[in-house]
């Protein structure tokens, strides 16, 4: 009888796997298509490909190389040059051996982390940490290589945590036997569950090894190609929304695993739910008969569960900080995007500055005519306009791009009409992208703050305010992403997931583009992100920089005296203290963190002292910077202050924000810049 019920167990696996097996197939089928037809430089499926995908997909899997051994890699490189052939002829069982492989090092792994419950850890040094930024991590000789790597990462995260929890040195060695004791137990536990985490996540290590195979081969094209299912679908046009269909639930990984709530949006179904609080601890989620226990699994995971389009209502196991447990169920309603809007302050300081900072170009996604970012902001400058504002600042730092329609309608509004964008697609053909409206919403003097992660729309934005002479752009080099991406599902019909592809290239007004060279500012401001080699230039497969006549002329203002302006920054910047720090605080965190080459062997002196360094570098830099720059007053425009009146919590955030606002060294410099534009033209 047990042999009958093994067989058709295994004739039962049998056909899950062929199931499974024939469903990747038709993903690979539909992906290869949709990247011939609509990408916008797709590239041929030959040996060049099955060498760079290949290598893409096995890092994909071990980013960190703490699961394969060399043997793994030797095994894995008889696909090297035949991932092409798999591909032509739709032969799809080379992903089980990545499966399988992946599954076996995990639970090995898991193995030999617990197998350190019961034995004494060794802290005299007689291990040693290696760090290399030039080598990054290598791949495990053998098991016992393995077991070494999980022994040190399980003895360092101890150390780092009794370092949290006592930053004391003599208190740690004093008392560190029986602190370890105490302690070992949860980090142990911890390093277990990030591993469960992997195996429990939606589709577990099957899907992500498959979805990891399909990025493999969309980053292959460009880095901006990638695979999405359908939470990440979801999930990513929140980002780009300004609202969503949500509970208005923020949840948080704490130090013991469990998943937090961190914020409830104002006007949310948990908002407005008397029995769900910040800081309850979500033990489950119910949708119909699917239960998602979220203990050893991820926030991400989470976050994709509660995102899913077709959980409209969730029942919410949730534990109250009093112990008591109890089951809330909430329905999904539409709510703004809080993180996705724009709001004008004022800087009064002899003269009224407005300053306007945009997070991303967010837009309606359910309309092509929604109303996104743009109108938000033509909003704000007219309350900003009441308040007789002498010159505006428009903050993109840290904006990572959106709609390109958003970014055009808003170069509109500050040009007479005109081209703001060139587009060019995949057969060739070009599209010029114009303003068709007269006048302008703002014709005072305008300055944009960008840095190395201002990308895609909005260096196009900054682009156009630079090639019309509408704006003096100042701070650091953009990211360089001159290229716009749709998503496509992969099959109408089926669940098979989705493709964003990178469709066309945009240029600037000139016919220059900024792919892979970003928006150049006029003045440069420095910063402590200087120098860190993460813009578009330095990913193996980015677009190259090329340029294309525009057929239409752009006709740009008379330029300001950009020299001037450079020589009254750099002056001031060479004499305050201030940027001397910033410049310093850089050069040590590239040399020091970031191309960090240093060993030392595992004791609790040399992790403290090392982790100390480190805090040491952090404190030194908030002591020291805000000693030699004016305090900028900011204010909100009276509009601001009748909406926020009655909100306390609103009031305390609005607090919070325009003191960080006063303590932007950055900004500060960029206010002393529109003052010296302002009097430049008053002068002239």
């Amino acid at each position: 009888m047990l042999k009958k019920y093994l067989l058709l167990l295994y004739f039962l696996l049998g056909l899950k796997v062929i199931a499974q097996n024939q469903k990747f197939c038709e993903q690979i089928t539909q992906l290869k298509a949709v990247v011939k037809t609509s990408h916008y430089a797709p590239k041929p499926i030959n040996d060049s490909l099955s060498k760079e995908v290949h290598k893409l997909f096995v890092n994909n899997l071990d980013k960190n190389k703490r699961f394969f051994t060399l043997g793994d890699i030797k095994t894995f490189k008889k696909d090297i040059y035949k991932l092409d052939d798999y591909l032509n002829l739709n032969s799809c069982e080379f992903i089980n051996i990545y499966i399988d492989k992946l599954k076996q090092r995990v639970n090995l792994s898991k193995s030999y982390i617990s197998e350190l419950t019961d034995k004494t850890l060794n802290y005299s040094g007689v291990d040693t940490l290696y760090y290399d930024a030039d080598l990054g991590y290598k791949y495990f000789e053998d098991t016992d290589d393995a077991k070494k790597y999980w022994s040190k990462k399980v003895r360092y995260s101890i150390i780092t945590k009794l370092i949290e929890n006592d930053s004391v040195l003599d208190n740690l060695k004093k008392n560190f036997t029986v602190l370890e004791r105490q302690i070992k137990p949860q980090i142990i536990r911890n390093e277990l569950c990030l591993l469960d985490e992997l195996i429990n996540q939606s589709g577990g290590i099957d899907q992500f090894v498959k979805e990891s195979f399909f990025n493999a081969f969309l980053n292959y094209q460009d880095p901006h190609s990638i695979y999405f299912n359908s939470s990440n679908k979801v999930q990513f046009e929140n980002l780009v929304a300004n609202s969503q269909l949500s509970f208005g639930i923020t949840t948080t990984k704490n130090e013991k695993g469990d998943i937090v709530i961190s914020y409830i949006a104002p006007g949310s179904p948990a908002f407005k739910n008397i029995n769900i609080e910040v800081n309850d601890i979500i033990k489950s989620l119910k949708y119909n008969d699917n239960i998602l226990e979220t203990y050893c699994v991820s926030n991400e995971d989470v976050i994709a569960y509660l995102n899913d389009d077709n959980k409209q209502k969730i029942i919410f196991k949730i534990k109250k900080s009093n112990g008591l447990v109890l089951d809330v169920e909430l329905t999904k309603k539409t709510v703004e995007i809080e993180s996705n809007s724009v709001r004008g302050y004022l800087i009064k300081n002899n003269k009224t500055i407005g300053y306007i900072k945009i997070p991303s170009f967010y837009t309606d996604l359910e309309s092509p005519n929604g109303l996104g970012m743009a109108n938000d902001f033509a909003k704000e400058i007219y309350k900003l306009k009441k308040e007789n504002i002498q010159g505006l600042i428009i903050d993109l730092r840290f904006n990572g791009g959106g709609s390109m329609k958003e970014a055009s309608d808003l170069s509109g509004m500050f040009i007479d009409r005109g081209p703001t964008s060139i587009i060019k697609y995949n057969n060739g053909e070009i599209h010029t992208i114009k303003d068709f409206k007269r006048g302008t919403i703002f014709s005072k003097p305008v300055v944009v703050l960008i840095n190395a992660f201002s990308a895609s729309a909005s260096e196009l934005f900054a682009s156009v305010m630079q090639d019309y002479n509408r704006a003096i752009i100042v701070g650091g080099t953009t990211h360089g992403k001159s290229s716009a991406q749709v998503i496509f599902p992969l099959d109408e019909n089926k669940d098979l997931g989705f493709a964003k592809l990178t469709i066309e290239k945009f240029y600037r007004p000139t016919g220059k583009s900024l792919q892979s060279k970003g928006v150049i500012p006029d003045v440069i401001i420095p910063t402590i992100y200087d120098d860190f080699e993460t813009q578009e230039r330095y990913e193996k497969f980015a677009l190259q920089n090329d340029s294309i006549k525009p057929n239409i002329r752009h006709i740009p203002s008379k330029k300001p005296n950009i020299n001037k302006l450079k020589l009254l920054s750099s002056n001031r910047i060479n004499a305050n203290n201030d940027f001397k720090n910033i410049s310093r605080m850089n050069k040590e965190l590239i040399k020091s963190y970031i191309n960090k080459k240093d060993q030392y062997p595992l004791t609790i002196d040399n992790v403290y002292h090392d982790i100390d360094n480190y805090k040491k570098l952090w404190e030194w830099y908030k002591n020291v910077t805000n000693k030699d720059s004016e305090q900028l007053k900011f204010v909100n425009t009276t509009s601001t202050n009748k909406i926020i009146q009655f909100d306390s919590s609103a009031i305390d955030d609005n607090k919070t924000v325009l003191s960080d606002l006063t303590k932007d060294i950055i900004l500060n410099e960029t206010h002393a810049i529109i003052i010296d534009l302002i009097n430049s033209k008053t002068t002239n």
